[in-house]
């Protein structure tokens, strides 16, 4: 209430006035400036003093206290109206949805205001634990007091939370209504409190805590302190009840968008599997290969897919630049083998490609992000639909492959019965046998002769051509290669495939289907020469065998082999009228001396020595090394023998 200043003393009463009528109104003033207590005794000690009668005594009694108890109604109002603005903010902070740790904060130092005690705080129950503890408190100096955790059913607390009902005490460690405990008085006695007051906090049925304040010296409470700090007590309920209906309504809200999001992730995931699935079928449907699958597995999982064979390698052979493998390959496809299912080592995911229990390779995803089993299914998918189109190619590739070895034993037959039947039926297998071809024959060990015929198979079906097996040997027909060319590719080829150290020998090349009998004995020949020559598991042709070509070859081509061997001498002289020809004779004719060379021709040694180094020029450096020297000195008689020149 706003302090009034005094107004001047009213003038002495005129006659007909009440003597104590003047004084009587001091008591107004003093409502006025709401002074305290005792200044209610002045108009009294002065009427005393002025010598009023005992009637004007009475009077001004009678008007103090009346005073007084007006005074402690405006006092009772003032209080009433703070009370009523705590509980009023109390109310906006619940309904402004505050944090229940804030809105709690605030109830105790309101309580602690309002009532004007020391300290103020609050416990909750823990059902967890089966005891409470101390959740908010405000005054409190004593860490002990504030870390306090309390056995139901104990202390001041105790007793409110068994009744349901406010209890109060003017002196806390005197009072026995209540079970008192060492850690209950250690705490109480550190903070130094004395009075307290404890009222539940009530949900429903239930006391789910207490609301203290407490003093450091005895007091008593009133009952409007009870009921004020009861009311806060319902209103900390309040905020706590809501604080469990928002927490349950943001799990259930939480699980709600959970579930939401795992239905959309599934959705997510069906739809990719769906389309995953759709397009395996049409590669297969289309005909495709293996690589389909692979775009498709890609296309639905993102990452990057490699293709691995049944020993753990890639396919093919020469995979890109980019193709990421597994630590241990080999050992991912086979415990995924055994378990049937997607098997994870670091960022690689290896799924099996089997069919029944034979192990024909395997499918190995590089991605960095975690696949689900949706996905893991996919990519599992996929390794089934590889299964099948490998089952495929196989079962067509052996039928095929059975067809073009049929062929090819036909046409190793001499004599060929039906040429043109042939050549037709070799035409629907892809293989013009009127082009050039080359006849490769490889001998290979027994065991590795399955691997060998089934490379040899792959590369003359790749390469238009034939392959079979003849007298324990893999026979190939190639198209378009020299015969040294082709022996190499098959030994290179097979060795690469596993197959072992193989031996290659190569003839032709030849054109027609009734060339090519005559042309597999010459390979045959070639074959076993290198055998012979300690040359096991390398390859070559007749003609690169130089003078064991004439020794092997079918048609002992004595102009193809002079040709090789002494065309650039042969042209020289023939362009330019020389003879190094004749000077090359007489060297080897002397025993390999310039000097006895150059007597028989009759010129100096200065210029055969010119002449041989012509030679060497045209020949090659080592053309007088020992086997070099053998072949040119047999091409020299040859030549002579034959009469032959160059073309």
């Amino acid at each position: 209430m706003p302090v009034v200043t005094r107004s001047p003393a009213p003038p002495p009463a005129g006659d007909g006035a009440r003597p104590g009528a003047g004084r009587a109104a001091e008591f107004f003033e003093l409502l006025l400036e709401d002074a305290g207590a005792i200044e209610y005794e002045r108009p009294l000690v002065r009427a005393r003093a002025a010598g009023a009668d005992g009637d004007e005594l009475a009077e001004l009694e009678r008007v103090k206290l009346l005073a007084l108890e007006v005074r402690e109604a405006f006092a009772a109002r003032r209080r009433r109206e703070s009370e009523l603005s705590a509980l009023f903010d109390t109310a906006n902070d619940l309904a402004a949805l505050r944090g229940v740790d804030s809105v709690l904060t605030a109830i105790v130092r309101r309580a602690r205001q309002l009532l004007g005690t020391d300290v103020s705080y609050l416990t909750l129950n823990d059902p967890a634990e089966g005891d409470t503890y101390m959740r908010v408190t405000d005054g409190s100096v004593s860490a002990r007091f504030q870390a306090l955790r309390l056995p139901m059913g104990a202390g001041l607390g105790g007793l409110v939370a068994q009744t349901a009902a406010p209890y109060a005490t003017a002196s806390y460690f005197t009072d026995a209504r209540f079970r008192h405990t060492d850690q209950i008085n250690d705490g109480v006695h550190d903070e130094g409190l004395v009075a307290i007051l404890g009222v539940p906090l009530i949900r429903g049925s239930q006391v789910i805590g207490v609301l203290f304040a407490a003093d450091r010296t005895e007091r008593t409470f009133d009952r409007s302190q009870v009921s004020l700090l009861g009311s806060l007590a319902a209103h900390a309920a309040i905020a706590l009840d809501n604080a469990r209906l928002l927490e349950e309504t943001r799990a259930a809200l939480d699980e709600l968008s959970a579930a939401s999001r795992e239905l959309r992730a599934h959705t997510t995931s069906v739809e990719r599997a769906a389309g995953a699935h759709d397009r395996f079928i049409d590669v297969v449907l289309r005909g495709g290969g293996v690589e389909g699958v692979a775009a498709a597995v890609t296309e639905a999982l993102g990452g990057s897919i490699i293709v691995l064979d049944e020993e753990g390698r890639i396919v093919p052979a020469d995979p890109s630049p980019a193709a990421e493998l597994p630590p241990d390959p080999a050992g991912a496809l086979t415990l995924a083998r055994s378990t049937g299912r997607t098997v994870r080592d670091g960022s690689w995911w290896t799924a099996a490609v089997t069919v029944d229990s034979e192990l024909l390779g395997g499918l190995v995803l590089h991605r960095d992000d975690e696949l689900s089993d949706a996905d893991q299914r996919i990519l599992e998918r996929a390794a089934l639909v590889t299964a099948l189109l490998l089952l495929i190619r196989r079962t067509a590739g052996e039928a095929e492959n059975r067809v073009r070895g049929e062929l090819l034993e036909e046409l190793l037959r001499s004599p060929l019965r039906d040429p043109d039947g042939v050549r037709e039926r070799a035409r629907r297998l892809g293989a013009d046998l009127d082009r050039p071809h080359a006849i490769v024959v490889v001998r290979a060990e027994e065991r590795c002769r399955p691997r060998a015929l089934a490379a040899a198979t792959h590369l003359a079906a790749t390469r238009g051509g034939l392959a079979g097996t003849q007298d324990g040997c893999v026979v190939l027909c190639l198209p378009d290669l020299a015969p040294g060319a082709a022996a190499s590719t098959v030994c290179r080829d097979l060795t690469s495939a596993g197959a072992g150290p193989v031996t290659v020998g190569g003839a032709g090349p030849v054109r027609g289907p009734a060339a090519v009998a005559a042309a597999h004995a010459e390979a045959a020949r070639c074959a076993a020469t290198l055998v012979a020559l300690g040359r096991a598991g390398g390859s070559a042709s007749a003609e690169e065998l130089g003078f064991f070509g004439l020794l092997v070859g079918e048609g002992r081509n004595v102009q193809g082999f002079v040709d090789a061997t002494l065309a650039p001498v042969l042209e020289y002289d023939a362009k330019r009228g020389t003879d190094l020809l004749g000077t090359l004779q007489a060297f080897f004719d002397a025993g390999n001396s310039p000097a006895r060379a150059a007597e028989a021709l009759r010129v100096h040694v200065n210029t055969v020595t010119q002449r041989l180094d012509r030679v060497g020029r045209l020949l090659g450096r080592e053309w007088s090394s020992p086997e070099r020297a053998l072949e040119v000195q047999l091409a020299l008689r040859l030549h002579r023998l034959t009469g032959t020149v160059p073309d």
